[in-house]
């Protein structure tokens, strides 16, 4: 069994930073790759970043190109998400999520852990 557990979640002002962890428990980060999902409320949940298992791979999403930044650190088995340039449109709650393969996947069903998600609220 695998356990996720966010934080770093809260309340910013737009153009400002945020670094969100996800730690785990249960196995180590170095097997399977890793992503960071985020819901808006009335919005579908949508892959924000994800990394591989090696780290050589990253993934993000156009709209946080360029801001954010995912990074793992395998000898504390967590995952990162570094956001920085803060928008409202960033307000959201973040979910950790380990996948069932090694490399990067944006299909959902792919992620078999789940975290309990950290609220992001950008001010304007």
């Amino acid at each position: 069994q695998v356990q996720l557990v966010e934080s770093g979640g809260g309340l910013v002002q737009a153009g400002g930073s945020l670094r969100l962890s996800c730690a785990a428990s249960g196995r180590t980060f170095s097997s399977t790759a890793m992503g960071w999902f985020r819901q808006a409320p009335g919005r579908e949940r949508e892959l924000a970043a994800a990394i591989s298992r090696s780290g050589s791979g990253t993934y993000y999403a156009d709209s946080v190109k360029g801001r954010f930044i995912i990074s793992t650190d395998n000898a504390k088995n967590t995952v990162y998400l570094q956001m920085n340039s803060l928008k409202p449109e960033d307000t959201a709650v973040y979910y950790c999520a380990s996948s069932t393969l090694p490399f990067i996947s944006v299909q959902q069903i792919r992620y078999n852990y789940w975290g309990q998600g950290t609220q992001v609220t950008v001010s304007s």
